[in-house]
């Protein structure tokens, strides 16, 4: 089997990261929520084992915000880039943040979820499967 290596970073560069495993369960979420966390239509996210992310540089340059009693977003405290989310009821897993990863990405997006939230100026394309909410079998 292929080993994975991914590397990533912020926008300034002070965050660094590598990841070392696969990237599972992409998806782009249309809620308003990773919206507003993304400032842009979509957030396009995958999760990693937590074992396999590890930070090159800068971990301490991260600033965190409590999404809700479970779940923490990580970003820049610097340039603002939205680097990962951690459950704590799924503390084996980081929920990375796509856009972040500077090399090629193997895996791709399983589904488009929450579209019947999606910005009324945005337009869904491709073949790639869309649902009201969270995937079936999630």
């Amino acid at each position: 089997m292929k080993e994975h290596i991914y590397k990533g970073g912020c926008l300034c560069g002070k965050v660094q990261f590598e990841i070392t495993g696969a990237i599972q369960n992409i998806i782009y979420c249309h809620c308003s929520l990773c919206r507003k966390a993304q400032g842009s239509a979509f957030a396009t996210n995958g999760n990693v084992n937590a074992d396999d992310f590890r930070f090159v540089s800068g971990e301490h340059e991260l600033t965190g915000y409590s999404a809700n009693a479970d779940q923490t977003k990580y970003f820049c405290k610097h340039c603002g880039s939205p680097i990962f989310s951690k459950k704590d009821s799924q503390p084996d897993t980081v929920r990375i943040r796509l856009g972040t990863i500077e090399s090629d990405i193997e895996e791709r997006p399983s589904a488009h979820i929450f579209v019947t939230s999606k910005a009324n100026w945005e337009n869904i394309s491709g073949d790639v499967p869309q649902y009201e909410a969270y995937e079936p079998d999630r």
